[in-house]
């Protein structure tokens, strides 16, 4: 039960910092591809903030070294790329269907709920093994 309500918690951390540097990203630029830039840089943030969370404290996983560390992290981001697809079909099919910001950052929330559900049983099954 430990184990589900840090995931819990450290999911919804990595939530506000993906939607939060989305938000920043879209204050700070407002140009062609803004939306799909803020999308991409929120990502990023969210997974390196995940990882290191997911690391440390759910799987108590130890690397060896930096190779190891970093093949990991390439493991752990490829589990990621299907549930990065959810979160996107969320977030972008909010955004086309009510065009409206805040809309489009529920979607998010939403696609990164189911996401790191399924996340978390590919990491224990295949990347923190």
């Amino acid at each position: 039960m430990k184990i589900a309500l840090n995931y819990t918690i450290f999911a919804i951390l990595a939530t506000i910092a993906n939607i939060g540097s989305q938000y920043l990203s879209t204050v700070l630029y407002t140009g062609l591809y803004s939306l799909v830039l803020s999308v991409f840089i929120g990502t990023g943030v969210g997974l390196v903030v995940k990882y290191i969370l997911d690391k440390k404290y759910i799987f108590a996983y130890q690397t060896r070294d930096a190779m190891h560390n970093t093949k990991t992290a390439t493991l752990y981001t490829l589990m990621g790329v299907i549930t990065t697809l959810i979160f996107w079909g969320f977030e972008f099919g909010f955004e086309y269907l009510f065009q409206h910001q805040g809309l489009r950052y529920i979607g998010a929330v939403i696609g990164l709920a189911i996401g790191y559900f399924i996340k978390y049983q590919l990491d224990k099954r295949f990347v923190f093994v």
